[in-house]
């Protein structure tokens, strides 16, 4: 196919996925009832205003407790976009406000509202919350896809060809200069050099542990050194904020483009909004704004039936009014391009790159982060703003989160990253020094996923939770008869009796250790499972223990996508599936095995049955690895 052939069927595809996440959207929440939206947790109702304030750029804020259903998970997380609304009325169209949350914490939430002053039904006993469907990624995706299909004879017509048809990207070799940094390892260097002697695009292909932000970090900061700037992005907001957090504490300029709701609290100094009233002109802007209101309210202070003196005199303050709002207007742009153009790393995500304040704005080099787990269009969203693009990410880890199977299945789960590495090999670099893990721990990963070319760094490479602790252990479940349920409601799958196992295994660990070292070495435990339900049931049996509640802060339960980009000492992995049939169903996605398992500093501990997981190759393949390195035991060791 050629690219535009490519980017036609990817526009499809896109259009698939809105299809299926708006239906999604429809069926778990328009389709449903108030209650039985509250019972699966796409609506907080009713909940109670606990305060109302003025945040960062003078936005409106409100914080708010639900009052029933405080033990139900539920769809609201920090950046999401929801209707806050009252249902008080007698109307059938309820009053609502819609907003963007900042941060949910137990069964608080705090939302930015998108309205100037709070609604007058504020104060109602009836209030809610419900999650909205995001629209404008949609829009903006199409649109950039629309961009690239129809460029010609422009750099964006050139990346097109490089990434997706038969262009050839160049290497500046003439320009090639070897680097020294003793903060980086060889490899790590060699991947800034291929950055930098890269004319079109380039690659940090970055496996777990090796370092892929600390080399991103170096590499942005030596090219804003021979540009002045950079445009950084990655799919989600929490991956920005932590690049433009290492990229201030490396010493760069940073401003963060996007909704203040969206931006964690360590970034929001370096939002629009703060940088706005950090700027030396803010205390003009704000004089003009504050003589502005006053000018209005006086304006508005005047009855319906006053006579004409009274009405011109409204008229010339109207008109006053409007004259101090444009000048105001109009220093606020002037603040704005000040910002964009002396600062050194401007920071967002793919679908902020639209951000109506980047309009015209164009960049030498643009940064992709966490770019394997992108869906392609919104790629093209910065793309359309830049002369060159360097992607960092892992392809051998978490894909893109896409609703639609046969969407994922015809190619949307293929990213732009992925293509580019197939078509442009030359002009990536990957990372080979780990600095997280056991070499046992990484040495599975490295065999089936890097061409074993991974290397445990020596502060790591024999790191051990207890001198008497294996690093690996695989415990057998195979004729055991813990066979997997599924939940008639939400088809996930679990596993009780292989959860008792894995916390009573956990418990006796902890017990090795002894309870007082565990909490005196701060050591960290994750416990990971792919399905939901198992980790429903691993929670209750974790805050049943005595020995486990103890140590509540210190451990995590989640499912892999949780803990995509983060670590822990322990990790113990429930395997959940055993069936007569050899089913692995959603475990047949390895790479979500991969980060599972490589989350782990200095013991990895797995469950599952071997005779289930052993009908797919790669659980094989780990079988035969926990064998080999002496880390197998059969479940009947602990339950005879």
């Amino acid at each position: 196919m050629s690219s535009r052939e490519q980017l036609q069927k990817t526009f499809e595809l896109i259009k698939l996925e809105r299809q299926a996440d708006l239906e999604y959207y429809r069926q778990k929440v328009l389709l449903r009832s108030l209650q039985q939206r509250t019972k699966e947790g796409t609506t907080w109702y009713p909940v109670k205003l606990k305060r109302d304030y003025i945040g960062t750029g003078e936005r409106l804020i409100v914080e708010v407790e639900r009052t029933s259903q405080l033990e139900q998970p539920h769809a609201f997380q920090s950046g999401k976009s929801v209707t806050f609304f009252s249902n008080a009325s007698a109307k059938p169209e309820k009053d609502h406000v819609n907003g963007v949350i900042n941060y949910v914490r137990d069964n608080t939430m705090v939302i930015t509202l998108n309205a100037d002053e709070l609604p007058d039904w504020i104060d109602d006993k009836l209030l809610g919350v419900d999650v909205m469907f995001d629209e404008m990624s949609y829009r903006e995706m199409e649109f950039a896809l629309k961009e690239v299909m129809k460029a010609e004879n422009n750099r964006v017509a050139d990346l097109r060809e490089i990434l997706l048809g038969n262009g050839k990207a160049t290497l500046d070799v003439g320009g090639y200069i070897h680097l020294s940094d003793s903060q980086l390892n060889e490899s790590q260097v060699a991947a800034l050099e291929k950055i930098i002697t890269s004319e079109d695009v380039g690659f940090i292909h970055g496996p777990p542990g090796t370092g892929k932000t600390t080399t991103l970090v170096h590499a942005i900061a030596y090219v804003i050194k021979q540009e002045k700037q950079a445009l950084v992005c990655a799919p989600s907001n929490a991956a920005v904020d932590l690049l433009a957090d290492k990229l201030s504490e490396h010493g760069l300029s940073v401003l963060r483009i996007g909704h203040p709701a969206r931006v964690t609290e360590q970034s929001l100094s370096k939002t629009l909004d703060a940088r706005i009233a950090d700027h030396p002109s803010y205390g003009e802007l704000r004089s003009l704004r504050k003589k502005m209101e006053q000018v209005k309210s006086l304006a508005f202070k005047f009855k319906r039936n006053f006579g004409y003196q009274e009405r011109q005199q409204r008229k010339l303050l109207i008109q006053e009014s409007k004259a101090l709002k444009a000048d105001a207007d109009m220093l606020e742009f002037f603040i704005v391009n000040d910002l964009l153009q002396t600062t050194q790393a401007i920071c967002c995500t793919l679908v902020g790159a639209s951000h109506p304040v980047m309009r015209g704005k164009k960049f030498q080099t643009v940064f992709i982060d966490e770019a394997a787990q992108a869906l392609e269009p919104a790629c093209w969203i910065p793309l359309l703003r830049t002369h060159r693009a360097i992607f960092a990410g892992d392809h051998q880890q978490l894909p893109p989160t896409i609703k639609s199977n046969a969407a994922a299945r015809d190619g949307l789960a293929i990213t732009l990253f992925e293509k580019g590495i197939q078509r442009q090999p030359g002009l990536s670099a990957m990372l080979k020094v780990q600095y997280r893990m056991h070499e046992a721990i990484m040495k599975f990963s490295s065999t089936y996923f890097y061409k074993d070319q991974l290397i445990a760094h020596e502060s790591v490479r024999w790191e051990l939770l207890d001198a008497n602790e294996l690093p690996v252990e695989f415990i057998d479940t195979a004729g055991c008869g813990y066979n997997e349920k599924q939940d008639p409601e939400t088809l996930s799958r679990y596993n009780e009796e292989e959860a008792r196992l894995l916390v009573s295994q956990v418990e006796k660990l902890v017990g090795r250790i002894g309870p007082g070292q565990w909490l005196e070495r701060n050591i960290s435990l994750g416990i990971i499972t792919p399905y939901r339900s198992q980790v429903d049931i691993l929670n209750k049996l974790a805050e049943a223990s005595g020995i486990l509640e103890s140590l509540h802060k210190l451990i995590t339960i989640n499912t892999v996508d949780a803990f995509q980009g983060q670590e822990r000492d322990v990790i113990a992995i429930s395997f959940v599936r055993s069936n007569d049939k050899s089913e692995v169903g959603f475990l047949g996605d390895i790479r979500r095995t991969n980060v599972a398992m490589t989350r782990a500093r200095k013991k990895l501990l797995m469950i599952g049955d071997s005779a289930t997981l052993g009908g797919h190759p790669f659980y094989n393949d780990l079988l035969e690895y926990v064998q080999g390195g002496g880390y197998y035991k059969s479940a009947f060791e602990f339950i005879l």
